[in-house]
C-alpha cells in the first residue's frame, strides 16, 4: 500500500494561499492518479481536484475551479495542491489519496495520507 504524507496546511486570512504537498517516500507517484480531497466539520469528505497518471490531465470540483491548481513534481516524487483566493468555506482537513484512474470518487482511491488542516480565518 502506498503511504502518503501531507504537509503545507494552516491558518490563512480570506484570500489568501496556499501550498499542499503530498509525498510518498516508498512508491512512484507518478504510476497512480492522485486526489485532493476535504472535509469540514459535520460534513462529508469531498473530491477537490485530482490529475491522472499518464497524460495529467486535471479534474477540479467546481467550488475550487480558477482557484486551485494541482500539480506533480515526478523529480521530487511529491503532488502539490497550490490554492489561491482562500475563503472561510475552504476549511476543512485536507488529504491526499492515491488510485488508478483519475476521478473525484473517493472510493476509487485506496491509499490516504493523515490529513493536513487547513482554516481560513480572519
Amino acid at each position: 500500500q502506498v503511504q502518503l504524507v501531507e504537509s503545507g496546511g494552516g491558518l490563512v486570512q480570506p484570500g489568501g494561499s496556499l501550498r499542499l504537498s503530498c509525498a510518498a517516500s516508498e512508491f512512484t507517484l507518478d504510476y497512480y492518479a492522485i486526489g485532493w480531497f476535504r472535509q469540514a466539520p459535520g460534513k462529508e469528505r469531498e473530491g477537490v481536484s485530482c490529475i491522472d497518471s499518464s497524460d495529467g490531465s486535471t479534474y477540479y470540483a467546481d467550488s475550487v475551479k480558477g482557484r486551485f491548481t494541482i500539480s506533480r513534481d515526478n523529480a521530487k516524487n511529491t503532488v502539490y495542491l497550490q490554492m489561491n483566493s482562500l475563503k472561510p468555506e475552504d476549511t476543512a482537513v485536507y488529504y491526499c489519496a492515491a488510485g488508478l484512474i483519475a476521478t473525484l470518487g473517493e472510493a476509487d482511491f485506496g491509499s490516504w495520507g493523515q490529513g493536513t488542516q487547513v482554516t481560513v480565518s480572519s
